[in-house]
C-alpha cells in the first residue's frame, strides 16, 4: 500500500525536523505505541505498537532506521515489524520546505507491505484505518509543534 500527504505546520523548518527526527518527541503522536527504545541515538531504535483492525488486534514489534538524513529537509525511515504470524515492512519519506513566514510545508510518503495472518484477516480494513491512524499522528504533530 501505498499512502502520501502534505501538511501545513505553524512553525519553521527546524523546529518541524527535530520534533519529527526525534524518536521521544515524534513517539507522543503514535496511536497505539506502547513504548521506544532508542539503540542507537539517530540511526536506530525500537518501538512495540498495538494496531486494530476492527476486532482482530496485533502488536508489532518493529525495528526502525534512519536510512537518509539531510537535515533539515529529508529523512528516510525504514522499518521492520513482526507480530505473531505476521510482519510488516515501511519505507518512509518527509521532505520539508520553508513556505515563508516562518511556516513548513511537509510532504510524506510511505510504501507499507503486510504480510501473514494479519494481512489476510484484515485485508479490506487497511487502508483505511492507516488513513485514519495517519489522520491522528498529523493533528498530533501539528498540535505539538505549533503550541
Amino acid at each position: 500500500m501505498n499512502f502520501e500527504g502534505n501538511v501545513t505546520i505553524n512553525a519553521p523548518v527546524q523546529k518541524v525536523w527535530e520534533f519529527l527526527t526525534n524518536p521521544d518527541t515524534v513517539s507522543q503522536c503514535a496511536p497505539g505505541l506502547k513504548s521506544v527504545e532508542i539503540v542507537v541515538p539517530d540511526q536506530q531504535f525500537k518501538a512495540v505498537a498495538a494496531i486494530g483492525f476492527g476486532a482482530v488486534s496485533v502488536t508489532f514489534t518493529n525495528d526502525v532506521s534512519f536510512v537518509e538524513l539531510n537535515p533539515p529537509e529529508r529523512a528516510v525511515v525504514q522499518v521492520h515489524g513482526i507480530a505473531p504470524g505476521s510482519a510488516v515492512d515501511v519505507m518512509s519519506e518527509m521532505k520539508l520546505s520553508e513556505a515563508g513566514n516562518g511556516i513548513t510545508e511537509l510532504h510524506w510518503k510511505a510504501d507499507i507491505n503486510v504480510v501473514g495472518t494479519i494481512a489476510s484477516l484484515a485485508s479490506r480494513m487497511m487502508g483505511g484505518v492507516t488513513k485514519k491512524l495517519t489522520g491522528m499522528f498529523f493533528t498530533c504533530v501539528k498540535g505539538k509543534i505549533e503550541s
